[in-house]
């Protein structure tokens, strides 16, 4: 059955897709992880796995998509009837409710300062940004109702469908996020002491890199692109076959990494700059963000702009994830999409108290030393998204013919047959020994092998 919505154009679908890879992945995640996990050579880390595998993976997940014109489940059921590969479609489903659940937390504290900043009650003289930041999270009723906004917004835009509601608020808010993006980075790197945290963001050191980081920046590479979660099987569902795969997969990629180096741009140098510590954690933005605007003429109202196009950048990321969930229980049946997408976030918003409440009510409460927001933080960037990654990627040069994959992937672009055996051999063969050998790694199994020789 063909997909009952498709976008309006090829640029629609390039600005949903890219914004459903950036939103918090790469203007929130991004900048605490690299403060906690190398500086500059985990960038570079980070970049590599984005080109390498990001890429070649986005591109295998449009083919499945645009192919069938079928969500996620439905997607791999109709290439491997009669199997278990479905599966990978109901693991993205399940990784996406997951990832939605602790992703709207944090939609939550961008909603809080977002309010916050229409009263003028964030910059203030003198203030210990940190210690008010750790203030809002721990205030539990806040949290919890924060949370709930910003799930019930998701929900009303999803509600609304891809062309109305996705599209539509993806171009317009992915072009103005880049402008004031470009204004704080110019402030940002002005600051006293700014080419510190430059130097810390874009010098690699490869002395700071660990098992750990390297799991952390593939991860963050597959987080920040939507990947291995079948997102994006879904979002190329309803692309027209008139439209080439190659040039969205790369325009997404580019937009996600230039992102990327913007909000490290705007955020390293500040830090530097203010004394404050890259390895703030989850908080970073929240801190920083504020502390910039204070050094800048009418800051107040360049910092409630940033949190709204922040908020609207976060929200687009939150309408994939729901749209794949509603999409694999819709089937098709687009008069039931109100109905669905109410019931999934209402059930998001359950599973998701928990992580709301790990700061305080649940703080006590440790997962091999994590608290539950960073439990479930670990458990979809470093282990399922991951292992999303490995069975794509085992599923398309396996059970999909080679034939089938080049004619989509080749069709209406002027590539030859020499890139399609490049993105094939990388698909079959580099992109799983990679996930095997890092999981080695991290495990400590891989050391013990070399030990043994």
């Amino acid at each position: 059955m063909q997909a009952s919505e498709q976008w309006s154009s090829k640029i629609g679908f390039i600005l949903s897709a890219a914004g459903s890879a950036i939103g918090i992945g790469a203007i929130w995640k991004l900048p605490y992880v690299t403060g906690i996990s190398g500086g500059g050579a985990f960038f570079l880390l980070f970049i590599l796995f984005s080109l390498f595998m990001g890429l070649p993976l986005l591109l295998a997940e449009f083919v499945i998509g645009r192919s069938t014109q079928k969500e996620a489940i439905s997607a791999y059921r109709s290439l491997a009837p009669n199997s278990s590969w479905h599966w990978i479609g109901r693991i993205g489903v399940f990784t996406c409710f997951l990832l939605l659940s602790f992703y709207s937390v944090i939609g939550g504290w961008i909603v809080i300062y977002f309010a916050k900043g229409l009263f003028g009650g964030i910059i203030s003289e003198g203030a210990d940004y940190s210690s008010v930041f750790n203030a809002t999270i721990e205030n539990p009723v806040l949290v919890v109702a924060a949370q709930f906004v910003f799930l019930a917004i998701t929900v009303a835009v999803v509600a609304k469908g891809v062309q109305n509601g996705i599209e539509r608020a993806s171009k317009i808010l992915m072009p103005a996020l880049f402008i004031l993006f470009i204004l704080l980075i110019i402030r940002s790197l002005t600051l006293d002491n700014a080419m510190e945290g430059v130097k810390f963001f874009l010098a690699p050191d490869f002395s700071n890199i660990t098992p750990q980081s390297i799991l952390f920046a593939m991860g963050q590479a597959f987080f920040s692109l939507s990947v291995g979660v079948s997102v994006m099987v879904t979002y190329s569902s309803y692309l027209s076959k008139k439209e080439s795969l190659i040039q969205p997969a790369i325009s997404i990629v580019s937009m996600n990494l230039l992102i990327a180096l913007l909000a490290g741009l705007a955020i390293f140098p500040a830090v530097f700059s203010l004394g404050l510590e890259p390895t703030e954690g989850p908080g970073l933005l929240f801190v920083v963000l504020p502390a910039v605007f204070d050094q800048i003429i009418f800051g107040e109202a360049f910092l409630l702009a940033f949190l709204a196009l922040f908020l609207f950048a976060t929200l687009t990321s939150a309408f994939s994830m729901l749209e794949i969930i509603v999409a694999s229980v819709l089937k098709g049946k687009a008069e039931k999409r109100i109905k669905y997408a109410c019931i999934v976030g209402v059930l998001i918003f359950v599973v998701g108290v928990p992580s709301a409440l790990s700061y305080s009510v649940f703080a006590d409460i440790l997962i091999f030393s994590k608290n539950l927001f960073d439990s479930a933080d670990y458990l979809v960037s470093n282990i399922l998204m991951p292992l999303g990654v490995f069975l794509i990627s085992i599923f398309v040069t396996n059970k999909i013919k080679k034939s089938t994959l080049r004619e989509e992937l080749l069709k209406h672009s002027r590539l030859g047959a020499s890139v399609f055996e490049i993105w094939f051999f990388i698909m079959r063969f580099i992109i799983p020994l990679v996930i095997i050998i890092v999981f080695l790694n991290m495990t400590g199994i891989l050391d013990k092998i070399a030990n043994a020789f």
